[in-house]
């Protein structure tokens, strides 16, 4: 195992994946893990060598954990994630407090003039469509999942007044309920 085969594997990985630092340091270990295994060496000694390599992917710039984090945060928040449930599944992926922190700042200064918690309104109603719950469930079975809709809401993370407003409120016009 060389330096060059780790950048090979580098490369290879952020060909196909935008990753953070900490994801590009896990995946060359696991890698480096399968190998020495199956050559009978121990891991431990390339450690240095991963590290090397992750350091030289962030100084040509191929791996910007700011850069991952705010283009990540969009994405979960299109899909509904909530403030909190966005945090903890950057925070699975090795970005750092302060990054996720930075990001979300970012992303409440972007937000219209007066209206920063409409980005969190916004992935709920987005969570709410997705999973089909309050004003884009069937008609005649709102009523009876409406503690269930809640339920579901708090799980993702959102308050309980906003997961209320959500879940009661009118089908929109030209919204699909079912």
């Amino acid at each position: 195992m060389t330096a060059a085969w780790l950048e090979r594997a580098a490369l290879h990985y952020l060909e196909r994946y935008s990753a953070s630092t900490e994801m590009l340091r896990r995946t060359l270990r696991r890698r480096v893990e399968k190998r020495t295994r199956a050559r009978g060496e121990a891991a431990e000694t390339f450690a240095p060598m991963v590290e090397e390599t992750v350091a030289r992917a962030v100084r040509a710039g191929l791996v910007d954990d700011a850069r991952f984090t705010a283009a990540r945060l969009a994405t979960l928040r299109r899909r509904g994630a909530s403030a909190r449930g966005a945090a903890a599944k950057l925070a699975a992926k090795g970005v750092p407090r302060d990054t996720i922190a930075a990001a979300m700042e970012a992303e409440r200064e972007a937000a219209p003039e007066g209206e920063p918690e409409g980005v969190e309104e916004e992935a709920a109603r987005a969570y709410a469509k997705r999973r089909r719950l309050g004003p884009f469930r069937r008609p005649d079975a709102r009523a009876a999942h409406r503690d269930r809709d809640l339920a579901a809401l708090a799980r993702a993370g959102f308050p309980y007044d906003l997961a209320r407003r959500i879940v009661d409120a009118e089908e929109e016009p030209g919204e699909d309920a079912a």
